[in-house]
């Protein structure tokens, strides 16, 4: 079956985050809409009739968890990130960020630490100061070809007897950056000798682009899962962000029961009434849905580099790794944050993440979605086009 991403679909009346969100973040309405991390593309046909057949029933009371829950789970993770996890090891969860605020409460004391590696997802620093954990900032290294790496020397001299948890983004948002295994087993090595818990947001894993290949944090040794939280959901590669169904996989039974006792004592563990459909659905019957999907947005990309290069060479993006989001590197426009802003907003017409919510490094820089029918892109770049024309 060849799926439709091309058709450009409304979301008027939908109460989307993406356009209602406009005018209380912006002060407008007459924005294009490129940020926010969901997808402007019909979920996949068979999640969709999985939901209509289960509303069918006229009755929504309370349910208990499928049986093919876990088992699509544990084969979806086995057949495309090569790792055999085992039933107790896995919970629902009510979103990733909820996950990380209630780490951050179970295993960080009050005059305790979060390690986060910026630029990263805003919500690795926002959750933890939000309930009152200090964050130490180790920010990544940025290589000659616009990468990054993990500043290996610096996560040194900033971690000290205080810190207990890394919060690690793999892969890497806003970055869009694939972990090397090497560079994920010395993270734990490092983590471990440390005393570390590793909180591996993984919501990305399974939208890896251009060959290459995701790596699960606590697959790579034995010391990895002994450390580590692993946070991963369908979310985001089958565009159901509407539908909460996180789960995470934790191999340490001591920090199992931590966590899952505190979770099924407060009933969070519980997935409400469609997550569990819907993951099935997506795992089960979504896979020539994904693919077309990846190639889709790998056509985005590459119709983003070259536009740029062509007529605003000052703008250069990174090619992402992982993901439907481009790093654009805004830098050689020489532009002030609030200049930048006033570039995008106000002349080009756009709403789009700045660089700086993502914390240290990410001054002059903005976050594009491409996660959406090619009109939208060839619009927005257009606008863009000749906003940066007339500003120079």
């Amino acid at each position: 079956m060849i799926y439709d991403f091309d058709t450009l679909i409304s979301r008027k009346g939908s109460g989307d985050l993406m356009h209602e969100a406009l005018l209380p973040r912006w002060k407008r309405d007459d924005l294009l809409p490129m940020w926010v991390a969901d997808m402007n593309f019909p979920v996949c046909p068979a999640i969709i009739q999985a939901l209509k057949a289960r509303l069918d029933h006229p009755i929504l009371g309370y349910t208990v968890e499928p049986k093919d829950y876990f088992p699509a789970i544990h084969d979806w993770v086995l057949a495309h990130h090569g790792w055999a996890i085992q039933r107790e090891w896995v919970r629902f969860i009510p979103g990733i960020v909820k996950g990380i605020g209630i780490i951050c409460n179970l295993f960080v004391k009050p005059d305790e630490k979060v390690i986060v590696m910026p630029p990263v997802y805003h919500p690795f620093h926002l959750t933890p100061q939000g309930n009152h954990r200090e964050v130490v900032w180790n920010p990544l290294r940025k290589r000659s070809d616009g990468y990054y790496d993990i500043d290996f020397d610096n996560l040194v001299q900033v971690c000290d007897d205080k810190c207990r948890v890394l919060l690690l983004c793999n892969p890497h948002n806003p970055g869009g950056l694939v972990w090397k295994k090497a560079t994920l087993q010395r993270l734990a090595d490092f983590c471990f000798d440390h005393h570390l818990l590793v909180v591996s947001d993984e919501i990305h894993a399974d939208m890896p682009l251009f060959g290459h290949q995701h790596t699960p944090f606590a697959s790579v040794s034995d010391k990895a899962a002994a450390i580590s939280i692993t946070f991963q959901a369908p979310t985001k590669t089958f565009n159901i962000a509407g539908i909460v169904s996180a789960y995470a996989i934790v191999p340490n039974e001591n920090i199992r029961k931590v966590f899952y006792d505190w979770l099924a004592v407060n009933e969070l563990d519980e997935p409400h009434i469609f997550a569990p459909i819907a993951t099935i659905a997506a795992f089960r019957e979504g896979e020539a849905w994904r693919k077309q999907m990846i190639h889709y947005v790998e056509r985005n990309i590459l119709f983003v580099e070259a536009f740029c290069q062509q007529h605003m060479p000052a703008i250069k993006p990174l090619r992402p790794q992982a993901s439907f989001l481009i790093w654009l590197d805004c830098r050689a426009l020489h532009l002030s944050h609030e200049e930048l802003l006033h570039l995008f907003i106000d002349e080009a017409h756009l709403a789009l993440n700045d660089g700086e919510m993502f914390g240290p490094g990410g001054e002059g820089y903005m976050r594009l979605n491409v996660g959406c029918p090619r009109q939208l892109v060839e619009q927005a770049l257009r606008q863009l086009r000749d906003a940066v024309q007339h500003h120079v």
